[in-house]
Formats: C-alpha cells, sequence, structure tokens
C-alpha cells in the first residue's frame, strides 16, 4: 500500500471514530480512551508505531462491558480498517 493511501486510511479510521466520539450514548470512558486514539493517528511518527498503538487502545475498548454491541461492532470494524495498514 503506498504512503498516500495509507495516510488517507488514516483519515477514515480518524472521521470515523470521530462520529463514535460524538456519540452521546458512548460512555464518557470509552469517548476518552477514543479521543487518545484519535490523537495517537495524529501524531507525527510512523505509521506502524501509530497503528499499532491505536489497536491496542481500541482492543481495550471493545472490551469493555459497558459498551453498546452496535458500538462494539463499529470498533471492531476500525481495527480491520487499521490491521490492513500493518
Amino acid at each position: 500500500m503506498k504512503m498516500a493511501e495509507q495516510l488517507s486510511e488514516v483519515d477514515n479510521v480518524i472521521n470515523s471514530l470521530t462520529e463514535i466520539h460524538a456519540d452521546v450514548t458512548v460512555p464518557k470512558n470509552v469517548r476518552t480512551k477514543i479521543e487518545l486514539v484519535i490523537n495517537a493517528l495524529k501524531e507525527n511518527t510512523e505509521i506502524s508505531i501509530k497503528v499499532n498503538k491505536a489497536l491496542n487502545e481500541l482492543d481495550e475498548i471493545a472490551n469493555d462491558v459497558n459498551l453498546q454491541s452496535y458500538t462494539r461492532t463499529q470498533i471492531w470494524n476500525i481495527m480491520s480498517m487499521l490491521e490492513k495498514l500493518h
């Protein structure tokens, strides 16, 4: 995958995460973690480092018992998008 494609995919992930972050039905602690993931993806580091950080956080979020199944599915879809960038 080319660098431009990777960056475009990261932007798509950030947009998806921003949607979840804006959802008031998502627990506050989850929204806080999503904010951390968004910031990690915006860091000026190698894509693989950003993706690893994001995947670790998202894995934690996906295992949160307070998460609605709909939101959990969104998180899994985002994780799939990120895993393609590895």
